[in-house]
């Protein structure tokens, strides 16, 4: 009995050092709702404030545990992959234009990577993905962890037809890692690529991120935008996808609308947080 009850002592005493240790950092905010709803779609959105170890999150259950197409942002692996291979020596290498018209006239013209990834140039990320070729690439997604880590389909569009799945809270784990040069990939390669992650910025923060754009088995059109912000020295990651009913909604505005909103509402932008 003396042995038994030291056991349950000393069992006790551990989940108080348990509890003690795991501190519930994450805050959900239901105030966000209103942006997508005002926009008409669904999704969620997540920040981690890497100074406070906090999360902040608007519809958890749909950040945390549903994967969806990552379309464009795919562009910042495929970017790093590419670099550390070798594939493409720097972001100022040319790729010629391939003579195909598509949607956006931009699009269609000689560029290189620093101005593709800029423009989100389907038709340059294609060929850079047909460089690295499907054996290269699945090694590194695999290395990564990213998402499902499934190349189903072609080589040139698995990131776009549903074939490679990802989450909002995979994606922000991603940014965090490339941000602090973390990938298992050379810190040059990194370096690159966080250059093209940045947007704009002025004397009170600088705006990091990469949009992307696709369409769900269901037909619905799916927008995201990752990135981080950094103010004051201080950096915060974030994630967020939304989701429109509307086969013909025009997700460009409307991501970033939701996601400047947020962002000003948390008190970003005017240099206090």
């Amino acid at each position: 009995m003396p042995n038994r009850s030291f056991s349950l002592a000393v069992a006790f005493l551990m989940l108080l050092i348990l509890y003690a240790c795991s501190p519930n950092n994450t805050t959900v905010d239901n105030s966000f709702k209103k942006y997508f709803d005002d926009n008409k779609v669904e999704g969620c959105f997540g920040m981690w404030d890497n100074g406070q170890n906090q999360f902040t999150i608007y519809n958890l259950p749909r950040f945390r545990d549903s994967a969806y197409l990552p379309a464009s942002t795919f562009k910042v692996v495929n970017s790093l992959i590419a670099l550390h291979t070798g594939r493409i020596f720097s972001d100022t290498l040319v790729i010629p234009w391939d003579g195909q018209k598509r949607w956006l006239e931009s699009w269609n013209k000689d560029m290189n990577m620093k101005e593709a990834f800029a423009l989100s140039n389907v038709g340059y990320y294609q060929e850079v993905a047909r460089r690295i070729g499907k054996d290269t690439m699945q090694v590194w997604l695999d290395s990564l962890k990213y998402g499902t880590r499934k190349i189903t389909t072609s080589i040139d569009s698995f990131w776009l037809d549903n074939s490679l799945k990802i989450t909002a809270d995979e994606q922000l784990g991603l940014m965090k890692k490339l941000y602090f040069k973390q990938l298992t990939f050379n810190a040059r390669s990194q370096e690159i690529v966080k250059g093209l992650m940045m947007r704009e910025g002025n004397a009170n923060y600088k705006l990091s991120y990469k949009t992307g754009w696709g369409f769900l088995p269901n037909g619905n059109p799916l927008g995201w935008v990752v990135g981080w912000i950094e103010e004051n020295q201080h950096v915060y990651f974030f994630t967020m996808n939304v989701e429109s009913k509307n086969p013909k909604a025009d997700l460009i505005p409307i991501r970033m609308n939701i996601m400047k909103g947020i962002l000003k509402q948390m008190g970003f932008f005017e240099g206090k947080k």
